[in-house]
């Protein structure tokens, strides 16, 4: 297996970084482009795999729609890729494969296609019912009211509202349970309406009504998500000043949190015309305490900032962390517990809800070797903990082509060396 050796010979942070695009944004404008059936300009497009992947199988959609024979689409182990194509496959004439990844095909998907077929798509489950792949019958939907469990992913109340209007009736959308991710679905109302559609938003109640995507050119902001194992590496460095590129105060984003989060571990936040600029006071910290319902992409990176400096962490609302790329909660207390700490889970009904963390000062061996598990957040979130150990390895790098390509590459620009 390919593995890195990242070093870093001081604790000082550095220099400029122009973040990626936002994956989410990138793909949500996607998915209007496609289904608007307008060929719209996106400035700064996300280069993450997901979103390029996306990319072609949209293109592959479009082109493959005449055909009289099934046409398959392999998601990879894109979750967003495979929810997102769900619903558009429904207004799209023809037969369609939708399949994945071995973990693709254990990650739910029941909860969305059964919600398609209750407004009249034909969706068949050709293995596991609940579980990719799909065989899906295109066509027309009318759409009318539908209630959606809300409390495993937002993806399926985004996918179902990015298609609704061009359902003859529009949507009415009941929302069941405290919803997971929210800011996610907030963020795909936001951009729907930036395109000229009509939804209206309660607490438990979205009305999209019937209508046409108005195409623009739009540019993508960058990734707040991705800023969050800055954030952390800000954490571990003793002196610290460095710019983040492209990040906006009013962002579509809900993970623009971040610096409300991080003040808490005494790094300041200031926005300039460009993005932001991190710098760092001293100030303690015994614990730290947080739901991450609404936040799950930068729960590792929090969850590794209060493991590296040794302090007690409760973090709450990270259930939906074990239906990811891999099982995220298990995959931090595995690696987290090789620095000498006690992970411990809390349990609810038959999901993991809290993870905690003992506080103990972190033991950092010589030879410290991470696993990645497939995920690039882990990758990403277990890299910082360089600053701390002088150096250590990390298994199976590429995966943070997912969302971050070009991690790597900026870490040696602020002074960590890669081998």
């Amino acid at each position: 297996m390919k593995s890195i050796i990242i070093s870093k010979a001081d604790k000082i942070l550095k220099g400029v970084i122009q973040l990626p695009a936002s994956k989410s944004i990138s793909n949500r404008l996607l998915m209007i482009r496609a289904i608007s059936g307008d060929d719209f300009k996106i400035n700064n497009l996300s280069e993450a795999e997901d979103t390029q992947l996306l990319q072609k199988l949209i293109e592959t959609i479009l082109h493959g729609s005449s055909r009289k024979k099934v046409v398959e689409l392999d998601t990879n182990n894109a979750g967003t890729v495979m929810r997102f194509l769900t619903s558009f496959l429904v207004l799209r004439s023809g037969k369609w494969v939708l399949t994945g990844s071995e973990r693709m095909k254990q990650r739910p998907i029941g909860i969305l296609a059964d919600a398609l077929n209750q407004l009249g798509a034909s969706i068949d489950y050709l293995g596991k019912p609940g579980y990719p792949p799909l065989l899906i019958s295109g066509g027309d939907l009318h759409g009318r009211e539908l209630a959606i469990d809300t409390k495993v992913s937002s993806q399926f109340t985004t996918a179902l509202l990015l298609v609704a209007p061009y359902f003859s009736e529009g949507l009415i959308l009941h929302l069941k349970g405290k919803p997971v991710s929210s800011p996610y679905a907030e963020m795909t109302i936001r951009l729907m309406q930036l395109f000229g559609s009509n939804v209206k938003q309660g607490k438990t109640r979205i009305h999209v009504k019937p209508g046409k995507y108005q195409s623009h050119e739009v540019d993508v902001e960058s990734d707040w998500s991705a800023a969050a194992f800055w954030y952390e590496a800000a954490v571990f460095a003793e002196e610290v000043d460095l710019e983040l590129i492209g990040l906006r105060f009013e962002s579509f984003q809900g993970d623009a949190i971040l610096p409300v989060i991080y003040q808490n571990f005494g790094i300041r936040t200031e926005f300039t015309d460009c993005g932001i600029r991190l710098t760092k006071v001293d100030k303690k910290i015994d614990g730290f305490y947080y739901d991450f319902t609404d936040f799950p992409d930068i729960a590792q990176a929090v969850i590794a900032t209060c493991a590296g400096i040794g302090i007690r962490g409760r973090f709450e609302g990270v259930q939906s962390l074990q239906i990811k790329e891999t099982d995220r909660l298990r995959a931090m207390k595995n690696e987290i517990e090789k620095l000498g700490l006690q992970v411990a889970f809390s349990r609810d009904s038959n999901l993991l809800t809290t993870i905690e963390i003992k506080p103990k000062k972190p033991a950092f061996p010589e030879g410290l070797t991470f696993e990645s598990y497939g995920d690039h957040r882990t990758a990403m979130s277990l890299a910082p903990f360089a600053i701390k150990t002088g150096r250590l390895k990390i298994l199976n790098p590429d995966v943070v082509v997912k969302s971050y390509p070009r991690f790597w590459e900026h870490l040696k620009s602020v002074g960590f060396e890669i081998h």
